[in-house]
Parts: C-alpha cells; sequence; structure tokens
C-alpha cells in the first residue's frame, strides 16, 4: 500500500494483535501525488463516511488518504480487548503500519482525535515520528460521561428514536452548530443511529479518567486543533488545552460550527492539513 502502488482506490482489512478487523480504504492522489498520506479517524458513533467531502479535497490536492472504521463502528469488528482510548491508539499505529505510512498527517475527530494524541504520545517504537496533527473537536482530559448518558447509548429505546429521522435529528441537534443544514444533520443520524448501541456505550464509557496531557510533552509533531464555538459535546476549552500541552501547536475556535467539524468545515480541515504539512504550525 504504498504512494507508488497501482493507483486505483483500494478496499482492505487490517487484523490488530487482539482480532479486530479494521476495515480501511485507501484512495490515491487524483493525478501526479504532490503531498504526503494523510490518515483520517472518526470519532464515536461515526464511520469512514463522515470524512466525504474532506477526503475528496485531499486527494484533489495531491494527497494519498486513508480512512478506516474504528473498532465496532461501520465495517470494523471489536476484537477481544475492551473498548479504550489506549486500545484505539494501539489500533491506529497498526493502520499506519499496514498503510506504510508511520510519518502520515493523522487528521483526529473527536474519539479519533483521543485516538490520534494516545498514539502520538505512546513509545511503542512501532511507526516513528507522525508529520504533523490535525485536532477536531477534540480533548486529552475532562472526558467523565456520566452514567445516565452511557445507559442513553446502549439503550433499545434511544436507538428506536434514533431509526426514526425528524426525531433523531432533533435528538441528536445539540451535535452540530446552528448553521448546520437538514442534509449534514441526516447524515449525522444515519451514521449515530447505524452504530451498535453496545459499541456506543462503551465508547462514551471508555474515557472516563482518561488525562493524556502528560505525554503530550514528547510529541514534537506541529499541530492543529480546532474547536467549534458551538461544540456542545466536547467544550473548546478542552481543544485550547490540548494545543497548549503539545509544544508546537495552534488553537483556532470557528464561530458558528458545532462539534462535526468534518461535516461543518471541511475547507478549514484542508488548510489546517497543508499548514502543518508544511510544519508551520506554532
Amino acid at each position: 500500500m504504498t504512494a507508488t502502488a497501482a493507483r486505483a482506490a483500494t478496499e482492505t482489512q487490517v487484523r490488530t494483535d487482539d482480532g479486530a478487523l479494521l476495515a480501511v480504504s485507501v484512495l490515491p492522489a487524483l493525478g501526479e501525488p504532490t503531498g504526503g498520506t494523510v490518515v483520517l479517524a472518526h470519532g464515536w458513533a461515526a464511520t469512514r463516511r463522515v470524512w466525504g467531502t474532506v477526503a475528496d479535497r485531499l486527494i484533489r490536492a495531491g494527497h494519498r488518504v486513508v480512512l478506516y472504521d474504528q473498532r465496532g463502528h461501520g465495517a470494523s469488528t471489536e476484537g477481544r480487548e475492551p473498548f479504550g482510548v489506549e486500545r484505539l491508539g494501539a489500533d491506529l499505529g497498526a493502520v499506519l503500519e499496514r498503510a506504510e505510512a508511520p510519518d502520515a498527517v493523522v487528521v483526529g475527530h473527536s474519539g479519533g482525535g483521543f485516538a490520534a494524541l494516545a498514539h502520538a504520545a505512546a513509545d511503542t517504537g512501532r511507526s516513528g515520528p507522525l508529520e504533523g496533527l490535525v485536532l477536531l473537536g477534540t480533548a486529552a482530559h475532562d472526558q467523565d460521561t456520566p452514567d445516565s448518558e452511557v445507559r442513553m447509548m446502549g439503550s433499545g429505546l434511544f436507538q428506536w428514536a434514533l431509526s426514526r429521522p425528524a426525531l433523531g435529528r432533533r435528538l441528536l441537534g445539540q451535535t452540530t452548530g446552528r448553521r448546520a443544514d437538514a442534509r449534514l444533520r441526516e447524515v449525522n443520524r444515519q451514521m449515530f443511529a447505524a452504530t451498535a448501541p453496545r459499541v456506543r456505550a462503551a465508547a462514551f464509557a471508555c474515557t472516563r479518567g482518561m488525562d493524556l496531557r502528560a505525554g503530550l510533552a514528547s510529541v514534537t509533531a506541529p499541530a492543529v486543533v480546532l474547536a467549534g464555538e458551538q461544540d456542545r459535546v466536547v467544550a473548546p476549552r478542552l481543544g485550547r488545552a490540548v494545543a497548549e500541552a503539545l509544544p508546537r501547536a495552534r488553537f483556532e475556535q470557528l464561530p458558528g460550527v458545532g462539534h462535526m467539524l468534518p461535516l461543518e468545515a471541511p475547507d478549514t480541515v484542508v488548510a489546517a492539513v497543508a499548514e502543518v504539512a508544511r510544519g508551520r504550525a506554532a
């Protein structure tokens, strides 16, 4: 799966060391490949689909793009180990290794950002330094999901409600900014409803007690941290704290944007990739 391989898009699977099968798409650059590899890691209750517009912009800009479904999401299986942030960081490492892209730019949204930070901070010796990080609507600490929310994520009643388009969009209204249109909200609902309730519950529970900040001081890759001003899922102040913990990071708050930055602000995400690929982040 190198940059010089056949130019057709490919679908493959990466088997983790605990037996999960991660579904992976590899998209070659359109035209001459003028940029490096970008790996996209989605958040809880989403899939590779969330990156559609971002991935299209990136391949048009000359990047090779690798997208994968987090374990238990989309076409990926769960594996033997419990759902956890460090486990997801190791999953990302396995994808980077299989993609032969240890120096990729990694873009992580929400829970995908937790995975990206866990991977970047871990001294595994397997993948080497990343070229850069773009972190969207994410945090390194203070994600102690209440019991009531975890129970809701796993409940059959909530699943029933999510399966009703109008009701589901209304229930998930807080995950997007007020400017998000109905089509964007519907894509978000479809992904959320398609995620197994047990996986949603395990994902939202796994960040209790998470604090990755101490390990971020050793991450030398340039980074851009983006947060939506109207994000009611992960507070923007937590994104700012991530940027403050990383040695070479810049923080930006986007007006009028909520939590779903891959859907709501794809052009800003692509611009941030270009910035870290040039090494221009603070």
